[in-house]
């Protein structure tokens, strides 16, 4: 599965990864990869979870 990943930059320099199509998952980090590192485990605990 593929889902697009959004990216925020915060006006204090902290990144936000967000994916839409999973409502609630959304990451913040110091860097756009720490951001998307974190979104991309919420993502895919959210979709094990809705599968179990």
């Amino acid at each position: 599965m593929k889902l697009e990943v959004d990216f925020e930059i915060e006006e204090d320099g902290r990144w936000i990864a967000e994916i839409e199509r999973l409502p609630g998952v959304l990451a913040y980090g110091a860097t756009r990869e720490e951001a998307r590192t974190k979104v991309e485990a919420l993502a895919r605990q959210a979709v094990f979870d809705v599968a179990s």
